[in-house]
């Protein structure tokens, strides 16, 4: 199996920041990604698996392992079950559900990253999840050296949360969403309603999504507007003036200025709220 060397990272994540991978690979099957992962084992390599680059802050430094980008984009439908490979854009899948006529994923639309990222963090959004629809995810579990088989009530989903995420051994390579018949002009129109409500109050300079999640009984970006911190910078991160809960690389970015935002953000809320904050995005190679 033939690595890739030292290839930045920025290049492959939403956000547009991240130092290089020391090796590089992109899986484009199950097979391949499950001999990548047993080969860097075998070299006891460091491992990260990369979906769409979303939802990750990546450092600035070399990552000294293999990191493994899941390009599985299998898709195949049955009733109203679609079996779906976790590389998938979410993107791809919204417009095949809508094909289809199946309904329980309009929500989806305009979320950049993929099947497997979204199982991960319990992605959301317009009060649906992830775990609503998720039937069964299977797996690749390094620690056993074999593939499982999870249910829903086993992956332990919660706010932005799965089983998945506490255990990295847990590696997604595919899962069966249970959709329901619609009207395929209905879905069109509230997938229509979710672009556009993204691209009205949504940045679009390169981002990772949102930063922190919601401590309970508050939005997290609203505390970041009456903290007075909306629109801070600091070198090329910036707290976005289009929705404060995002922080936008400005231009040349280095993953320390979003670091040192992310801290400003928890100081000022906490001494002025004593709010804890929390992060929605996975640190990387800190």
């Amino acid at each position: 199996m033939t690595f890739q060397n030292n290839i930045p990272l920025k290049r492959h994540t939403t956000f547009k920041i991240g130092g290089p991978a020391k090796y590089f690979f992109v899986a484009k099957t199950n097979e391949q990604l499950i001999a990548a992962v047993r080969e860097a084992k075998t070299l006891s390599l460091p491992l990260f698996i990369l979906g769409g680059g979303s939802n990750v802050l990546v450092s600035d430094r070399q990552f000294k392992g293999l990191v493994i980008k899941v390009h599985n984009t299998k898709l195949r439908i049955k009733n109203t079950r679609i079996s779906v490979e976790a590389g998938t854009p979410l993107s791809k899948l919204v417009a095949f559900a809508l094909k289809n006529g199946l309904a329980g994923l309009e929500w989806a639309a305009g979320i950049p990253g993929t099947v497997g990222g979204a199982i991960f963090g319990n992605a959301g959004a317009f009060s649906h999840e992830m775990k609503n629809i998720v039937e069964v995810v299977e797996v690749f579990d390094t620690r056993k050296n074999s593939l499982r088989r999870i249910k829903n009530k086993d992956c332990k989903f919660g706010y932005r949360q799965s089983i998945f995420k506490r255990n990295p051994n847990l590696i997604i390579l595919s899962c069966i969403l249970n959709l329901k018949k619609g009207d395929r002009h209905e879905i069109k129109k509230e997938i229509q309603r979710c672009l556009d409500y993204r691209a009205s109050h949504h940045p679009k300079n390169p981002s990772a999504g949102s930063v922190f999640v919601n401590p309970k009984g508050y939005a997290a970006r609203e505390l970041i507007d009456v903290s007075g911190l909306k629109g801070k910078k600091i070198g090329g991160a910036q707290i976005s003036s289009v929705h404060s809960n995002f922080i936008i690389n400005s231009g040349g970015a280095k993953a320390r200025d979003v670091q040192e935002l992310i801290a400003l953000v928890k100081k000022t809320i906490a001494q002025k709220y004593k709010i804890k904050m929390r992060e929605e995005i996975i640190w990387f190679n800190f």
